[in-house]
């Protein structure tokens, strides 16, 4: 290499440590050699996957850099994997679309999707598997990549090889049943004692993510982490996952423990278990459920409440690998799953039992969000009882609930979305606001209520307030319409939520020019 390409190749690799994607698409302009190595052998295209700079990664390929090109002193680092090591998808994306092989192996035997698997990062793994990645090609050790994913703990990811076929199912089920015997963070971290010494100080963090907790525990030199491990606690979605996906039939007491291992109904170790329930639809689930309702723990009654909201729904059936529990839609979607109920007119009576007498507010939030599926007139009161609820969770409930009930049951109904529109709580407000905006009918009432959120401080609840006048054809909703397009980002909800409601305006004038609104720069 001559001496001024040799420069070139140096501020190149002085770019890719801190310059821009400007920087160094003026180096390649300038002749800067896109398949240059620095010191200890690495290319630029590898140092700009493992730092996810999805940008430079596009502009180096463009330029010439071989997507497939080992790096490193031994020349067995491979761009794709340490994109997916780190979980970058847009680079992982980048560089498949190049020409990269999924399925290529570094020295130690890993792929790219035995990084990612092991590493927990779901869409990664989606991305290599619809890129023609082989769920099954073995991880180094042999094991299958379900098993590994199994033992990560990690739902999201297991769904993801289920879906594309992923085999190794009993030998997967085993790991997660193995692990839920054990508590993660006291295996981490006696792992790591093992290997530092017993004496070793250690922390643990535990981060809320992916349908669950992942467990960090670090050993600590000098009052710093100098190593550590992590794991996420999903064992018991994983293995409700994959006992559907083999037919092995759980009894209702084994899955209700996985749930209630953790007590927290937002997690997939709650979900999953009453995904599972719902599915069967069958006399033995009701019965158990039923018994649950009458119980003295207040989360034994929700459990039962969560499955009785779904159970014997076609919409409830589905196949366990084709995404997360129907907890995980909008509730006018979820309820117009409901076609076949078989056991609605003796869930019912036990749901507004449960509405009625419950103080905790699992239960209560359960019971309300079970009525609101069941969609029966006569629940309302029982649902709005709760509008004043002092745990938000139940209310943002409530305001669900009351969804598509309104305003054909009369004023109890609509007044506790009005009240709940105005809700301190935004996340509140904005479900009761897209309620009211949803609703059948076109009172005064309801629009007056719509109009007094226009410019609520939430921009997403000023938005459902636009979109309800706007299907009204209120004359209000052309100005909300226009700030909100003029000053929220199209990444957000309340912009892509008033891009919507223009469409609903039957002025062909007004809805050209509010189409035509670009967003104000920050």
């Amino acid at each position: 290499m001559d001496e001024a390409r040799t420069g070139s190749a140096d501020t190149l690799f002085d770019a890719l440590y801190g310059g821009t994607e400007d920087t160094v698409l003026a180096l390649l302009r300038a002749g800067a050699p896109a398949e240059a190595t620095d010191e200890d052998g690495q290319t630029p295209l590898y140092l700009a996957a493992v730092a996810g700079e999805p940008g430079i990664v596009r502009l180096l390929l463009v330029a010439g850099a071989d997507p497939d090109r080992p790096s490193g002193p031994d020349r067995d680092d491979l761009p794709l994997c340490g994109a997916a090591v780190g979980g970058h998808t847009e680079v992982v994306r980048a560089l498949l679309a190049a020409g990269a092989s999924p399925d290529r192996r570094e020295a130690l035997g890993f792929t790219a999707l035995a990084w990612a698997v092991g590493q927990g990062h779901t869409a990664t793994v989606e991305a290599l598997l619809e890129h023609g990645a082989d769920p099954d090609l073995p991880c180094p050790g042999g094991e299958a990549p379900l098993v590994v994913a199994a033992r990560r703990g990690s739902p999201s990811t297991v769904r993801a090889l289920l879906r594309h076929g992923a085999g190794a199912r009993a030998e997967a089920l085993d790991e997660a049943r193995a692990w839920l015997e054990r508590d993660v963070e006291t295996s981490l971290r006696q792992a790591l004692l093992t290997a530092y010494g017993p004496d070793a100080g250690t922390v643990s963090r535990r981060i809320p993510e992916d349908g669950g907790v992942t467990v960090v525990v670090e050993v600590l030199r000098d009052g710093r982490p100098a190593a550590g491990n992590e794991q996420q606690t999903g064992h018991g979605a994983i293995a409700t996952l994959l006992e559907t996906a083999l037919g092995v039939r759980t009894p209702y007491a084994t899955l209700a423990g996985r749930a209630l291992r953790e007590g927290d109904p937002e997690r997939d170790d709650w979900t999953e278990p009453v995904a599972a329930l719902r599915r069967r639809g069958d006399e033995e689930t009701f019965q158990a459920a039923a018994a649950w309702c009458a119980s003295d723990d207040p989360l034994h009654r929700a459990f039962a409440a969560d499955v009785l909201a779904g159970l014997g729904f076609d919409g409830a059936r589905q196949d366990p690998a084709a995404g997360r529990a129907p907890g995980a839609r909008g509730e006018a979607e979820r309820r117009a799953d409901g076609v076949d109920r078989p056991f609605a007119a003796r869930a019912l009576p036990l749901l507004r039992e449960l509405s009625r007498g419950a103080r905790h507010p699992e239960p209560v939030r359960a019971a309300v969000h079970a009525l609101g599926r069941y969609a029966d007139p006569s629940a309302v009161a029982d649902i709005a009882r709760h509008a004043a609820h002092p745990d938000a969770p139940v209310r943002r409930q409530v305001a669900a609930a009351l969804c598509g009930l309104v305003p054909a049951d009369g004023a109890e109904g609509l007044a506790a979305l009005i009240a709940l529109a105005g809700d301190p709580d935004p996340e509140v407000g904005e479900r009761a606001t897209a309620s009211l905006a949803g609703a059948d009918a076109d009172t005064p009432e309801i629009r007056e209520a719509l109009a007094a959120r226009l410019d609520d401080r939430d921009p997403g609840t000023a938005a459902e307030a636009a979109r309800g006048l706007a299907i009204r054809q209120d004359p209000r909703a052309g100005a909300a319409l226009s700030r909100l397009l003029t000053e929220q980002p199209p990444s957000t909800r309340a912009h892509r939520t008033a891009a919507e409601a223009v469409r609903h305006l039957a002025d062909p004038r007004l809805r050209t020019l509010l189409e035509s609104i670009t967003p104000r720069r920050p």
